[in-house]
C-alpha cells in the first residue's frame, strides 16, 4: 500500500511540475523523466553489447554482464563530463582512453583486447542500429499501405 501511495505523490510532483506549454508534445517537467527513461534503456543496451563484445573476445569467465553495465555507466557518466568540461578534441580522446581502460580492467584484458572489444562493441551496435532501423522502416511502410487499401 504504501508503494502505490509513493508513487502516486510521486506522479502528481512530476504532473504538477509540468509547464503549461507543449514541446514536441511532452510537457516540459516531464522532459527530465522521458530523458532519464532514455538514459537507463541505452544505458541496458550499451551493456548487452558490450557483454557480446566481450564474450567474443575475452571469452565467457572474464566477460561478465555485471562488469558490462558497470563499465556502460561509468564510460557513459565520465564521457558526459568530459564533453561538458573539456575542449571538444580533447574530450573525445580522454572518453576513448577511460572506455579503453575500463574495458581493460573489468574484462581484465590486454590493450589490443580493450582495442578489440571496442570496435567489435561499435560493430556490433551499428549492426542492432540498421536492423531495427530496417524493421521500424519496413513496419512504417506496412501501416501506410494498409491505411491507403480501400475497405
Amino acid at each position: 500500500m504504501m508503494r502505490h501511495q509513493l508513487i502516486a505523490v510521486f506522479t502528481q510532483l512530476v504532473l504538477a511540475s509540468a509547464k503549461p506549454d507543449w514541446q514536441w508534445g511532452i510537457r516540459g517537467g516531464l522532459t527530465l523523466l522521458f530523458a532519464l527513461a532514455l538514459f537507463v534503456i541505452e544505458l541496458l543496451v550499451l551493456a548487452v553489447v558490450l557483454y557480446l563484445a566481450g564474450l567474443i573476445v575475452v571469452g565467457k569467465k572474464r566477460a561478465l554482464l555485471s562488469d558490462a553495465f558497470t563499465i556502460a555507466l561509468l564510460g557513459t557518466v565520465l564521457s558526459t563530463l568530459f564533453i561538458i568540461l573539456l575542449p571538444n578534441l580533447l574530450a573525445v580522446i580522454l572518453s576513448i582512453i577511460v572506455w579503453l581502460i575500463l574495458i581493460k580492467r573489468l574484462f581484465e584484458t590486454g590493450w589490443l583486447g580493450a582495442i578489440a572489444v571496442g570496435i567489435l562493441a561499435i560493430i556490433i551496435y551499428l549492426a542492432v542500429l540498421v536492423l531495427v532501423a530496417l524493421v521500424l522502416g519496413f513496419l512504417g511502410l506496412i501501416s501506410k499501405w494498409l491505411t491507403t487499401i480501400p475497405v
